[in-house]
């Protein structure tokens, strides 16, 4: 049990709290005319104007909910005590109910255990203090004071364990990518170091014969071991982790036309490739090869009534374009990113690429990669 209570304590705030957006002006923007409305049209208020005064000024601290979630909610409660303390009137009246439950929601949301431990404190005390000065019933009352305030925390750690969750099985997407990328670009280094070694002995075999010969195997030595260096630099990027690796052969363009064809139950895929593709890398192969097929795959199983599926490659001096587009329905909401489109970006991130997705003008819904014809990023 201790130790349970210490690793909360310990718990640190969960990253990337987004900044203010609109969302957090417009909230303030409705409860401005709220909190007047209901000081106007409410008879029970002892201190009106007091109540008003005190509901707008606490107004802003929802804008520091994310950022500040401890200063956020214990400023409005430390003023509504002094307040209290000094005139003997509670303004903490009108539209409390809504900012315990943003508050207390945000700070299990965006607090460290800390700062969680304290905001839980600091309103039970305002409870129990307004049960023993007789502002609320004892009893009943204090049961479902505790309720709102443990049913808003519950709800805050419970979005809070959701995040971190598929943070979690982001990262792990991720990590098989980066090995799958990890074991093409073994590949291609072993293969460039067997063309260097094979060029080498033929420049020795043949340098007392045919000197031009042997220059012409350095340039191509040089040649290969720049694109292997290069190959080297994307590797560098590529994070290593114990877990399962896939034994089956590399794939690359070529293998393109597999995917080519009208499925039993699925569109017909067109495939088109262009340009020279004979000197691209096989890890750039094998990532056009693994977009091309998940986009596919992800045609075939989410686009509404389409008919055909277009993938085209395209190389040039410098880059290898990938589309893969479809004649689907687009009408309807876009799916969330799947890991898929996730592993997609990955990939095409670590070889100093890019990968987007969204839907056509007219119809359907394409995918585009580009990729450095070198394999490596800059």
């Amino acid at each position: 049990m201790q130790g349970l209570l210490r690793s909360v304590w310990d718990e640190p705030r969960p990253p990337g709290a987004p900044r203010r957006v609109w969302r957090d002006w417009a909230l303030v923007g409705v409860l401005v005319p709220v909190i007047v409305l209901e000081g106007l049209l409410r008879t029970d208020l002892q201190w009106r104007p007091l109540s008003m005064v005190y509901a707008l000024a606490m107004s802003p601290a929802l804008l520091w909910r994310r950022r500040q979630p401890l200063a956020a909610l214990a400023v409005p409660v430390v003023v509504a005590g002094l307040i209290q303390l000094v005139t003997g009137a509670d303004p903490s009246e009108q539209g409390a109910v809504a900012y315990v439950l943003l508050l207390l929601y945000a700070l299990t949301r965006w607090g460290s255990g800390r700062e969680a431990a304290t905001g839980l404190a600091l309103i039970s005390g305002a409870v129990l203090v307004a049960a023993v000065t007789g502002q609320i019933a004892a009893g009943g009352d204090v049961v479902g004071a505790f309720t709102v305030v443990l049913s808003a925390l519950a709800l805050g750690g419970t979005f809070r364990y959701r995040a971190r969750a598929r943070a979690r099985e982001l990262d792990q997407v991720k990590l098989l990518e980066r090995e799958r990328l990890a074991r093409d670009l073994h590949d291609t280094v072993a293969h460039h170091v067997s063309a260097m070694a094979i060029r080498a002995q033929a420049g020795i075999a043949t340098a007392s014969a045919h000197p031009d010969a042997a220059v012409d195997a350095l340039r191509v030595i040089e040649a290969e071991a720049s694109r292997t260096l290069a190959e080297m630099r994307a590797m560098v990027r590529v994070l290593r982790r114990d877990e399962p690796a896939e034994l089956a052969p590399g794939r690359h363009i070529a293998d393109l036309a597999e995917l080519a064809g009208r499925s039993r139950i699925g569109p017909s895929v067109d495939v088109e490739i262009r340009g020279d593709l004979d000197d691209v890398p096989p890890s750039v192969g094998a990532a056009i090869y693994r977009i091309a097929q998940e986009s596919v795959t992800n045609a075939r199983r989410h686009a509404r009534h389409a008919t055909r599926i277009e993938v085209r490659v395209a190389a040039d001096d410098t880059a290898v374009r990938l589309s893969v587009s479809d004649d689907g329905d687009n009408t309807a909401a876009a799916p969330s990113p799947g890991y898929g489109l996730l592993g997609m970006i990955e990939r095409a991130g670590l070889l100093g690429g890019t990968c987007e997705a969204g839907p056509n003008p007219g119809r359907g819904w394409t995918v585009t990669a580009v990729l450095p014809r070198t394999g490596a990023a800059v």
